[in-house]
Order: structure tokens, then C-alpha cells, then sequence
């Protein structure tokens, strides 16, 4: 995708694309429940996003775009650059959909974030 494409207004986020994603990711990934945190006799609720699948949040976006990418896309591959949660959402959707990914991660990433990637696939 060109820069010029990133950059046009019509790709800016409808209220109609986010139901579909909403959709998208609700008929594949778990729900996850907001858990009350109690803090200096305050509660704070947190999104349990540990239950997903690779453990964070970041699934949802890569199958939101992956699965939206047509025949020809998907024949191409993807790459994907991330230290860890976004290389384990790309890995963890490109295998699911069948698309050969190529995860770049930096040298310094936490071990077990690339062993988390690999296994992944």
C-alpha cells in the first residue's frame, strides 16, 4: 500500500467498519470480562485481555486486517515488525487464514516474545 493510499481520507474509520470489525472479531476471538481492581478504595475496571489466545489484544487488529485481504494479498504474504505482542497477533492470524508471514523482530527482544512468535509458526 502506497503512502498516498494510507493517507486518503476515504480509509478513515466509519462507524460501519468498525461494527464489521466488531463482528469480524467477535464471531472468531473469546470475549474477554472486565475485572474489578480495587486501588486506595477505588475500583478499576480491567479488560482481561490475557485471555485471548496470544495472551494481549494486539490479535485482534492483525485479524481484522489479515482476513480482510483479498485471494492475490493473501498469495503475496505479509510481513509484520514488531518486539512481540503485534508479531504474535500476525503469526497467530496468518497461520490461522493460511498466509505465509515474515515476522521481523528486533535483536533486543525479549526472549520470550520470540519464542512465543516461533512457536506461532
Amino acid at each position: 500500500m502506497t503512502e498516498q493510499e494510507l493517507l486518503d481520507p476515504a480509509r478513515a474509520p466509519s462507524r460501519e467498519g468498525v461494527l464489521r470489525a466488531a463482528e469480524k472479531v467477535a464471531a472468531l476471538l473469546p470475549p474477554t470480562p472486565l475485572l474489578p481492581l480495587e486501588v486506595d478504595g477505588r475500583t478499576i475496571w480491567c479488560k482481561a485481555e490475557m485471555l485471548q489466545p496470544i495472551g494481549a489484544f494486539k490479535i485482534r487488529g492483525a485479524w481484522h486486517r489479515l482476513s480482510d485481504l483479498t485471494p492475490e494479498q493473501r498469495a503475496r504474504g505479509v510481513v509484520g515488525v514488531s518486539s512481540g505482542n503485534h508479531a504474535q497477533g500476525v503469526a497467530w492470524a496468518a497461520r490461522r487464514l493460511g498466509i505465509a508471514a515474515t515476522i521481523v523482530m528486533p535483536s533486543n527482544a525479549p526472549q520470550a516474545k520470540l519464542a512465543a512468535t516461533r512457536a506461532l509458526g
